[in-house]
């Protein structure tokens, strides 16, 4: 592949992951200068942590519990060891949770998905994605200006407005959800508007299921999709080989068990955690809540990165049974009692008028008395009774499941 981005797109692989886990000490070292990460790696030597294995052991921060803790210690709940004044930016997402942003040019390292989408110098660009205390529009922005797109900024709805820019400045590229870029399509087909010169784009933020995907190709639009979050900015993203997302440079990412920080095999289907090599704005293993599955090998278009198979489904699989919580962390500690036991997956379904648990359990040494134990470990972890079934090794799907609520509800 001769048009990358820089050297790294295609840097041996293994080459890459010595130099990643070579920079990891020095942000370990920044991030206790926050309190939260001091008190959360108390004992830790970053010096020590400089492989994955190392890094498995810190313990995950997830999503979930940001908004408490901010709300606890406002505003980055004690994580930011920088003052405000050092960012260009500051932001809130639903929850609320409260971001920064840097002030380089392509902070949210979004520049590089945009690239490996085919944007290049000199395009100019709808981004539509919000501007407004939210990052997802600036995310975007910045990237395509790093590359010398020319942006429009202009935010989502309005759609007559939309048309009218578009015809005037003719832009090649789209950023936005894939929803409003059908919506901008079918308006200017309605109205009889010129809305063609729209080539490429990158679609996030909203299911992309491969019909709309086809009939975005259909009108003649190449649209990739960019995993990204407004914590971390682009995770991974989508290129011409149409097989999967390649994980961006400057993060690791790993995929861990729901409800635990353990990594599962590559291929089986769990929890993204992200950690990125920012000393200005740390993030050590933070759990975004979305489920994927690790691919095997390198891109076919040339890029050596680690691949995903993209957004799978959400990871906090959290339910209510008979009015009480049940919780992927419950499983995970059943897990970790019996370590007989490999895979786990609890099953919740409704008998007459009532919750019933069934707890299915993958191990090679089946019998009465593990089945019993386990079902009162289930009882004294959960509070509540339910059956166990024990099933043979690699018998239940691979799809990031832990807590499978089977109940049809209305």
């Amino acid at each position: 592949m001769a048009d990358t981005f820089d050297a790294r797109d295609t840097q041996n692989p293994s080459q890459r992951e010595a130099d990643l886990f070579r920079r990891l000490p020095e942000v370990l070292r920044a991030a206790v200068a926050a309190p939260a990460y001091a008190e959360r790696l108390t004992g830790i030597d970053p010096a020590s942590v400089t492989s994955r294995e190392a890094l498995a052991r810190l313990p995950v921060l997830r999503k979930a519990d940001l908004p408490a803790l901010h709300k606890a210690t406002p505003p980055f709940g004690g994580f930011v060891p920088a003052p405000l004044s050092s960012f260009g930016r500051l932001f809130t997402s639903p929850g609320p949770i409260f971001e920064p942003e840097g002030r380089g040019d392509d902070p949210w390292g979004s520049a590089r998905a945009l690239h490996g989408m085919g944007f290049r110098a000199g395009d100019v660009v709808l981004n539509t994605f919000g501007y407004h205390l939210t990052p997802g529009g600036f995310i975007m922005d910045a990237g395509a200006r790093a590359l010398g797109c020319a942006v429009i900024p202009a935010g989502p709805g309005n759609t007559d407005q939309q048309l009218e820019v578009i015809e005037a400045f003719r832009p090649v590229a789209y950023c936005g959800t894939p929803d409003f870029l059908k919506i901008l399509l079918d308006a200017a087909e309605k109205a009889g508007r010129d809305a063609t010169s729209i080539k490429k784009a990158l679609c996030s933020g909203a299911a992309f299921p491969k019909s709309l995907q086809d009939e975005i190709a259909a009108r003649g639009v190449e649209a990739y999709q960019a995993y990204a979050t407004a914590d971390v900015g682009v995770i991974a993203y989508e290129t011409s080989a149409r097989e999967g997302m390649v994980v961006n440079e400057n993060i690791i990412v790993e995929i861990v068990r729901p409800g635990t920080g353990d990594p599962v095999p590559e291929g089986e289907v769990g929890e993204v955690v992200v950690t990125n090599l920012d000393p200005h704005h740390p993030q050590i293993r933070l759990a975004v809540g979305d489920l994927t599955a690790a691919m095997p090998g390198t891109s076919p278009c040339g890029r050596t990165g680690m691949r995903i198979k993209g957004w799978m489904g959400r990871a906090d699989q959290t339910t209510k049974v008979k009015g009480m919580f049940v919780r992927p962390e419950q499983v995970a500690e059943i897990a970790k009692r019996h370590p007989e036991l490999a895979k786990l997956r609890l099953v919740v379904t409704r008998e007459g008028e009532a919750d019933v648990m069934t707890l299915k359990a993958e191990t090679s040494a089946p019998g009465n008395a593990l089945a019993s134990g386990v079902a009162a470990t289930l009882q004294g972890v959960t509070k509540l009774k339910g059956a166990v079934t024990l099933v043979a090794p690699g018998s239940l799907p691979n799809d990031g499941k832990v807590i499978a609520d089977e109940r049809t509800h209305g």
